[in-house]
């Protein structure tokens, strides 16, 4: 089958591979382009197109790909079905209309929970305890299309939201091989969504960073792990920012209860803090322009007294 992929970041990258080892025909690799990052501001590639160099694929990078040009390219590479995971665009009507057997997406949940740009972050944020991957034929609205196949994966308990992410991403390559074999036999089921039972996951924002101490001690940890290792969460003292990568989280940590964000008790095992309800332990925090410290090292350098209240 003639094939056109459409991605851009590390998630989508299994799922290129994948393609490329069945030894599908990929007339084409569209990923978004080269980007400045870091302190240099340097142009880097996306994930998809070192993968697509390595594999000698043909690639393009254009700004917007609703534009005339790029749709006259498509249409002339003659993709009998375009692939698209995590791509970080929307495909126009004239767009998805173009390959023979449809637009098929990945998605990272199990739709139709979590539409939209950050699936696996707002699950875990949620102490989601399974989510998973779907395919689907795309339509013009948000992860709204006809479903094709879908598998869960469990969420442990002191999961990351990384650690999911990879998990997601192999598990997705093989639904998505799964989900061509059954295109290409022309026995690919379709599943309407049921709109009734859809929830989003909107983008990231700053806001979404800082912690809220008010939220139980359960709440709080499963943000912290929902925002490891990007972007993290963090909160204030004296006006610093702190970020804070690792937490647990108990009834009653110390025979005390204070207000929320303050804190209880320090020493090498952790940090105390008094939640909305129960007790949060820091045991991996930062801070602004140091490296990462489990609480024990971070201790030896600064002191964060008894009573102090994070937040302010």
């Amino acid at each position: 089958m003639k094939t056109v992929f459409m991605g851009s970041p590390d998630f989508a990258v299994p799922s290129l591979e994948k393609l490329y080892k069945m030894g599908f025909d990929i007339a084409g690799v569209v990923t978004q382009p080269d980007r400045p990052k870091g302190r240099g501001k340097k142009l880097l590639p996306t994930p998809v197109k070192i993968f697509a160099q390595s594999a000698g694929l043909k690639i393009f990078q254009p700004e917007k790909i609703k534009t005339p040009e790029f749709i006259r390219l498509l249409r002339n590479l003659s993709p009998q079905v375009i692939v698209v995971v995590a791509f970080g665009q929307l495909l126009s009507p004239e767009l998805l209309q173009i390959p023979q057997f449809g637009c098929i997406n990945v998605h990272a949940s199990l739709l139709p929970k979590y539409r939209g740009a950050a699936p696996i972050h707002r699950a875990v944020i949620n102490g989601e305890k399974v989510t998973g991957v779907t395919t689907m034929y795309m339509d013009e609205g948000l992860d709204t299309g006809d479903m094709i196949l879908s598998q869960e994966l469990p969420v442990e308990k002191q999961d990351t939201v990384g650690m999911v992410h990879d998990r997601l991403a192999v598990l997705g390559a093989e639904v998505l091989e799964r989900t061509l074999q059954l295109v290409d036999d022309g026995e690919a089921p379709r599943q309407k969504q049921q709109d009734s039972s859809a929830t989003y996951a909107p983008l990231l924002t700053k806001a979404d960073e800082i912690i809220n101490w008010h939220s139980s001690a359960r709440e709080i940890c499963n943000h912290i792990r929902g925002m490891n290792p990007w972007p993290g969460t963090c909160t204030y003292l004296d006006g610093q920012v702190i970020k804070i990568w690792q937490a647990t989280y108990g009834k009653r940590l110390v025979d005390a209860i204070g207000l929320p964000g303050q804190v209880m008790a320090s020493d090498a095992g952790g940090i105390i803090i008094q939640a909305g309800q129960d007790q949060v332990c820091i045991k991996e925090l930062q801070l602004q322009c140091c490296k990462r410290m489990m609480t024990a090292d971070f201790l030896r350098g600064k002191q964060i007294p008894e009573g102090r209240c994070l937040g302010d």
